[in-house]
């Protein structure tokens, strides 16, 4: 399971003090986009040399307790299943040892110019497979 520590800004936070729910999205594409480059995949670079790109295909958050302003948080980014075409990463955001939320993440490949569905190039799926 890949960490990534996250900051409570005041940007991230709502009007009561706490981050706003939305947030918690954003803070879980900052984990799989830190994932990836802990493999050595860059997105941008994955882009010019693949003609490809990942596409979030669908969420599902589950909210438990509030993080507020300074919270240090720790995200995390587990893949759960891996396709041709998509793929399943399970992600929570923590605070020390409690788990404040918990989301599904499918994304798909996606032909960077057409936006169309595409096949994951193998060697994507064998280094997302590796642990690091």
């Amino acid at each position: 399971m890949f960490s990534w520590p996250v900051r409570v800004y005041w940007e991230d936070t709502d009007a009561g003090g706490i981050v706003f729910y939305a947030n918690y999205l954003k803070f879980f594409e900052r984990a799989r986009t830190e994932w990836l480059r802990s493999l050595g995949i860059g997105q941008q670079q994955l882009k010019a040399s693949t003609g490809g790109m990942f596409v979030v295909a669908q969420t599902s958050v589950r909210y438990l307790r509030p993080a507020r302003l300074d919270d240090e948080l720790m995200v995390t980014a587990s893949l759960q299943q891996s396709g041709r075409a998509s793929m399943t990463i399970e992600q929570q955001v923590l605070l020390k040892d409690t788990l404040l939320c918990e989301g599904s993440i499918r994304i798909g490949w996606v032909d960077a110019s057409s936006m169309q569905a595409a096949r994951i190039p193998l060697t994507i799926i064998e280094s997302l497979r590796v642990k690091p």
